[in-house]
């Protein structure tokens, strides 16, 4: 039991959501465009978890061997840091979760375009290589390949599977979702700023300081929220379209509580709440189009 528990924790299923929101918010807008498809939702949810598990289990393994996860780190114990999965074991697993993701991937987008099987393994690559390999997520790059594969890619592609059409105007709410992913991450590397400075990996964080960081943070939301907006004016039909602002409250309490926390260990509760206002986000904002 305890060896399911230490799993399940290095697979850090509060992520999941995340992963959630990009293929819920595509189909909800292939929806809106009549071309939903059930089985590509299934494989695309399906793919995404798999992938998110795999990027997960790969940072906890690499900021491991890298120092990033020592004793001295705030947060959530890690498996591999603490010993209570072998290094042999984890990489054995990310054997298997990105044979999987193989699968999957190809289950969903065989017949495609040559344009998405390359797609899909670089998104293979960027989960593994957050801290292994290339390790972007230590030169201050995982912003950037958060907003784009659990924003543009993640919405915009999950859309086109649906519908095999592009309409430029689904990166407004795919951009949205990107910058809330986003924002889970940036938490999470403002919590664990000092620990990454000392085991040199230059995150947005640790590159602007903890004051401006915060800051940044909030552009974050706010810019979030304002391409949602902008993406409902210019496809206005009612005002239930404005559904997705059932989430402000949560939006500017998280903000808040960023901003004013001054205790690093005391962020990771903002974290979670953060990854379900996401999710919540995405449903919203979804069934507010369709009604």
């Amino acid at each position: 039991m305890n060896s399911i528990k230490t799993w399940l924790s290095a697979f850090r299923l509060r992520t999941l959501p995340l992963a959630a929101a990009s293929i819920a918010l595509g189909s909800f807008l292939a929806e809106f465009d009549n071309a939903f498809q059930w089985r590509v939702t299934a494989l695309c949810f399906l793919t995404a978890m798999l992938l998110q598990i795999l990027s997960n289990l790969a940072n906890d393994y690499g900021d491991s061997v890298h120092g990033a996860d020592s004793s001295n780190r705030v947060g959530p114990e890690r498996a591999t840091q603490s010993g209570k999965i072998s290094a042999k074991s984890i990489k054995f697993a990310l054997l298997i979760f990105a044979s999987l993701c193989l699968i999957s991937g190809y289950l969903l987008i065989r017949g495609e375009s040559l344009f998405f099987h390359l797609s899909g393994l670089t998104a293979i690559a960027a989960a593994v290589g957050y801290t292994l390999g290339p390790k972007y997520g230590y030169t201050g790059l995982g912003d950037i390949f958060v907003f784009l594969f659990f924003g543009l890619i993640g919405v915009f592609g999950t859309y086109y599977l649906h519908t095999h059409q592009l309409n430029f105007q689904i990166f407004l709410p795919a951009a949205s979702c990107g910058l809330f992913c986003t924002a889970v991450l940036n938490i999470n590397n403002i919590r664990d700023l000092q620990s990454d400075k000392l085991a040199g990996k230059n995150t947005i964080p640790v590159r602007l300081g903890e004051r401006k960081a915060r800051i940044y943070h909030c552009v974050l939301l706010i810019s979030a929220l304002g391409f949602a907006l902008i993406f409902i004016l210019l496809n206005y039909n009612n005002p239930w379209q404005f559904l997705f602002l059932i989430t402000l409250p949560l939006v500017l309490k998280n903000a808040v509580g960023i901003s004013l926390q001054s205790n690093a260990a005391d962020l990771d509760p903002h974290l979670k709440q953060m990854a379900i206002t996401t999710l919540l986000f995405s449903f919203c904002f979804g069934l507010g189009i369709l009604l």
